[in-house]
């Protein structure tokens, strides 16, 4: 049986990862999990087999059995669905709309995460980033962050009924998030993060991932104009 995640450290595609490790499928399945993994800006992904599994020739991809999918929250939402529904929320059921909700809000906040990461991360010289556009990309980025605060005012996780596919959709953000907006002004989402972090299936992830590559610095200040 394939069972194939096509995979960037701490890309999204650590949200797969993620929860693969959460509900345990490489035991479920009875296989080994093949992790593919590109080197970020390269050329790795055009040149490989990647575009013959994503569209868009981009990560995450999984192959499980004769299923290929792309897009983060497509492929969590299906193994939720298909092997672990306690980490969901059925149709019909209470915090449906929630659920859904936060599940593609954790796509607003990466795809301004992704904008920085371009200007910020990306860009070589003699090329230079936008100072207004960055300005711009955080503000939105700390305007989600502070809608995440407000939301998380009195819960541990996304939804009240507990720990979600939701709030590992939410992880990647919490990881990146904060090399742009600092967090030391949302206590509700600092809080989030720490209880993220002590899970044991996050651990495990983290562990598996090593010292991130990715970021130079650990925090990138808006370029004076």
């Amino acid at each position: 049986m394939t069972f194939r995640l096509h995979h960037v450290q701490y890309g999204r595609s650590v949200r797969v990862l993620w929860l693969i490790e959460e509900i345990g499928l490489e035991e479920k399945l009875g296989e080994t999990l093949e992790v593919v993994e590109y080197k970020i800006g390269s050329r790795e992904m055009f040149e490989s087999d990647l575009r013959k599994v994503s569209p868009a020739t981009r990560i995450p991809a999984l192959e499980i059995g004769d299923i290929t999918m792309s897009e983060s929250g497509a492929i969590v939402e299906y193994l939720t669905e298909t092997y672990a529904p306690e980490l969901g929320v059925s149709p019909g059921q209470p915090e449906r709309t929630d659920y859904l909700q936060w599940i593609h809000y954790t796509e607003t906040m990466a795809s301004l995460i992704e904008q920085l990461n371009m200007q910020m991360v990306f860009l070589r010289p003699p090329v230079k980033p936008s100072p207004v556009v960055i300005k711009i990309n955080v503000a939105r980025l700390r305007h989600t962050v502070a809608g995440l605060e407000k939301h998380l005012e009195g819960r541990e996780w996304l939804l009240d009924r507990g720990f979600s596919a939701a709030d590992i959709m939410m992880g990647f953000n919490i990881f990146a998030a904060p090399y742009y907006v600092k967090l030391d002004e949302f206590p509700n989402v600092t809080a989030y993060k720490t209880r993220v972090e002590a899970l044991p299936s996050y651990q495990r992830v983290i562990s598996r991932e090593g010292e991130q590559r990715f970021y130079a610095q650990d925090f990138y200040p808006v370029p004076e104009e």
